[in-house]
């Protein structure tokens, strides 16, 4: 995952949605959301590469996602994978703050990641960048490639955008959600990070939507959760070929 917008109790419907691409080589394999076999309480994705996931939610209403923190002259090539933070949450008994607390004992082994857990709305967010525990505040908030709410021009741009639609909607479609997600503005040389792979792939990682002939966009996903905990999960899976994609679509009540 390498964009998540949050609304958290920033809508009168909908006390949390979520817009969220995941960015990643297209060679490396993947498997779309559905429900597992092992764990047919946990909805995500699946790398099967290292059997993790970075976005899912559990019928009991965990939820956690994960983003790489871009810092390439730090990186460990045997450091263990960071989509098995998510599962592992998705899967376990812990209290948000509690399994952060767990995971900052061993932060230091992973590569740069920023982690957000929670329950149903009451959301934490950790980077081992970072390493102070943080309950999310209501509001709209996003995260990419460095620490929360840091002002890259397509962090920015999306939560303006996610603001200003959830302002003008009692009930903000899934598709104009997705339309936020696909946004391919390339931001100004003036507005880019620094983050050390160099102002070639920084212009290429600007949009809000990446594409290019080995790394872009692989998917959007939407959580929309009411004031009932009626959870509606979108995920759409993008093709290499443009304007061409695959969709799947879950509802369901969170078990108390």
């Amino acid at each position: 995952m390498c964009l998540l917008l949050l609304a958290l109790h920033a809508h009168p419907v909908y006390k949390l949605v979520i817009a969220a691409n995941r960015d990643e080589f297209y060679d490396r394999p993947t498997a779309a959301a559905g429900f597992w076999n092992e764990r047919p309480d946990i909805l995500a994705g699946r790398d099967l590469r290292s059997e993790g996931t970075w976005f899912g939610i559990s019928r009991r209403g965990r939820i956690a996602a994960v983003t790489n923190y871009r810092d390439p002259a730090s990186l460990k090539p045997d450091a263990p994978s960071r989509g098995r933070l998510v599962s592992d949450f998705l899967a376990g008994e812990e209290e948000p703050e509690a399994y952060l607390s767990r995971v900052d004992l061993r932060g230091g082994d992973y590569n740069g990641f920023n982690l957000v857990v929670g329950i149903e709305d009451r959301l934490c967010w950790y980077s081992n960048r970072g390493h102070d525990i943080h309950r999310i505040t209501p509001g709209i908030h996003g995260l990419s490639n460095h620490l929360l709410n840091t002002p890259w021009p397509k962090v920015s741009r999306g939560k303006s955008a996610l603001r200003q639609m959830l302002s003008n909607t009692p009930h903000p479609s899934p598709e104009a959600l997705f339309e936020i997600l696909v946004d391919r503005s390339v931001a100004a040389d003036d507005r880019l990070p620094d983050t050390g792979v160099g102002i070639e792939w920084e212009r290429l990682l600007s949009p809000i939507f990446i594409a290019s002939p080995s790394y872009g966009t692989r998917s959007s996903t939407i959580l929309l959760m009411d004031g009932e905990n009626r959870v509606t999960f979108l995920e759409r899976t993008h093709s290499s070929a443009p304007d061409q994609h695959r969709d799947v679509a879950f509802e369901f009540m969170i078990q108390d």
